[in-house]
């Protein structure tokens, strides 16, 4: 596929294209020319969910999870737990978690990690959001679901320190071997996060 030869508004859309994650020329080439082969009434509907997107979505005025109202459906489930908020970094994080069906609380969307070297701190994230909700409200549990890597470990450090409340229970998602894998597949950090967070059977 040589992109060379598109035309000047085809190079242009697959420019756009190829910069969404997770995308190179040759992916956002085939994308931009399935675009090309539908109807101009499908391209136009794409191209407006595109715009309803950036118009009408935000974030969530409670837990920072996206939505198109003030609050989210989420937050005004009565028949969520609202005793426990799962602290997680990002919106698309709530979505996987939703999607997993294991968990039925509230969640706080903190907006990325803390991370010295790019600047980031305490007060560039939801955690004063985060302390005003565990303050005002029967909240019971938090959980921390930051991801296991070394700004999200450093976050669940702190936000561990900072939580100690009485009669707040503060846990951590375990996190090790994934279900159906076989040793010889999982790395040797992996093990020793499985090996770290074993659970007594008997």
């Amino acid at each position: 596929m040589d992109v060379a030869r598109f035309s000047p508004s085809l190079e242009r859309l697959v420019e756009l294209i190829s910069k969404l994650p997770g995308l190179g020329r040759k992916s956002a080439a085939r994308l931009a020319l399935h675009i090309l082969r539908h109807s101009e009434e499908e391209a136009e509907a794409l191209a407006q969910a595109i715009l309803d997107v950036k118009r009408l979505v935000h974030l969530c005025r409670v837990c920072s999870n996206f939505t198109e109202s003030d609050v989210c459906s989420i937050c005004t489930d009565p028949k969520r737990d609202h005793s426990v908020i799962c602290v997680v970094e990002t919106p698309g994080d709530v979505l996987r978690l939703e999607k997993s069906g294991a968990y039925r609380g509230l969640y706080h969307v903190l907006g990325g990690t803390l991370s010295p070297l790019d600047g980031i701190g305490p007060n560039d994230l939801r955690i004063a959001e985060l302390f005003q909700r565990t303050q005002e409200n029967s909240v019971r549990e938090v959980i921390l679901a930051t991801n296991p890597t070394t700004d999200g470990d450093a976050t669940a450090l702190y936000l561990v320190r900072a939580l100690k409340t009485d009669g707040l229970a503060v846990s951590r998602i375990a996190r090790g071997v994934p279900v159906g894998a076989e040793l010889e597949h999982v790395d040797e950090a992996t093990l020793a996060s499985a090996m770290e967070s074993r659970t007594r059977i008997s």
